[in-house]
């Protein structure tokens, strides 16, 4: 069985990556993840007895660590998920972002580099570094703009979304400079299970379970492009097995809404699952707060080039896989109790204030 290196695998993509995987029997995963406030090992709890999953526990950026896993496990492929990504986050810390996503990828990238450059012709060959990076790296579009396609020009508007166009840049020019079979996708707003509260979507469904304000940048109507995670997760995969080298592949839901038409339609079905909720109904409880700065406009995916060459499109609509992801988190709330920790409420309150 063939050995892949997964980076931020306890984070929520990166766990529902290897839980697919692993069910699928594709390949035997090693886990590097530094375990931080978002990387969870209960969300891995189900491959506890599995031989061909192991996890160990370090930062990409600690060079010795790396060298040693890859030359122990010698993997053939490394799928590199591990970032800082919450945007609100980056502008009050963006250090954190450079040192993560910049630093870090520069050091993983280049004991890869000395990784590769060792193997034999055959194993080489084969070798795949599939970076995960995010649509946010392309900026901002208007309401009538066409989507972001692989060509469109950066313009990142965020300390997460420079860091990221950041080591999007780096691993191409690994792959110009030193011929590192490199492959990059840039994807849209994820959603689905074991996604850290943090993020808008989990955020929603949990105020809205408890009574809490459900809070909102500014009108409510910023575009996001949404993607469900188990999508995600094939599209990666089918990257890896077939995309050409050097090569970057946007992956998108096909499925643009504003942030108040997300709330509005959890609002709706959490009126319809909890219906003798004293919060009924939950869309009163939705509160605009001040915009956060520099706060993107619009996203929209183009995925023309990954359906024409590689055959994949999503398969959730959004009515089905938001269905399925609130009903994840009602039915899992020791997972949620684990994970909202004293310090994540803290964050909360400085984020939002009074509306949380």
């Amino acid at each position: 069985m063939r050995t892949w290196l997964v980076t931020g695998g306890a984070g929520f993509i990166g766990s529902n990556f290897i839980l697919q995987q692993r069910q699928a029997q594709t390949a035997r995963i090693i886990n590097l993840d530094k375990l931080t406030y978002a990387g969870n090992l209960q969300n891995l709890a189900a491959l506890h007895q599995d031989p061909d999953y192991v996890f160990q526990r370090g930062d990409i950026g600690d060079r010795d660590l790396v060298a040693r896993l890859l030359r122990t496990q010698q993997p053939e492929a490394i799928i590199h998920f591990a970032a800082e990504s919450h945007v609100d986050r980056s502008i009050r810390s963006p250090e954190t972002f450079i040192e993560t996503n910049v630093v870090g990828t520069f050091r993983l990238l280049d004991e890869v580099r000395h990784y590769w450059e060792e193997l034999p012709p055959a194993q080489k060959e084969g070798f795949r570094f599939l970076h995960i990076s995010t649509d946010e790296v392309y900026g901002s579009l208007g309401s009538l703009d066409p989507a972001f396609t692989e060509t469109t020009p950066y313009a990142p508007n965020s300390p997460y979304s420079a860091s990221k166009a950041a080591a999007d840049h780096l691993v191409r020019a690994y792959h110009e400079t030193y011929g590192l079979p490199i492959l990059i996708t840039n994807c849209s707003n994820n959603y689905g299970p074991f996604q850290f509260p943090e993020k808008f979507i989990p955020l929603m469904i949990l105020n809205a379970r408890q009574g809490k304000r459900l809070p909102i940048y500014g009108d409510g109507l910023n575009i996001r492009d949404w993607l469900y995670v188990t999508d995600h997760c094939d599209a990666v995969r089918v990257v890896l097995e077939r995309g050409r080298v050097g090569e970057s592949y946007n992956i998108g839901g096909r499925c643009e809404k504003t942030n108040l038409e997300v709330v509005t339609q959890i609002c709706a079905l959490m009126d319809a699952l909890c219906p003798t909720s004293p919060s009924v109904p939950h869309a009163s409880l939705i509160t605009h707060v001040p915009d956060r700065p520099g706060h993107d406009r619009r996203y929209a995916m183009d995925i023309s080039k990954i359906e024409g060459e590689l055959g994949w499109t999503p398969r959730e609509s959004f009515d089905s896989g938001l269905a399925k992801t609130i009903r994840w988190y009602l039915d899992n709330p020791q997972w949620v109790e684990a994970v909202t920790s004293g310090a994540y409420r803290q964050w909360l309150q400085v984020q939002y204030g009074a509306a949380t």
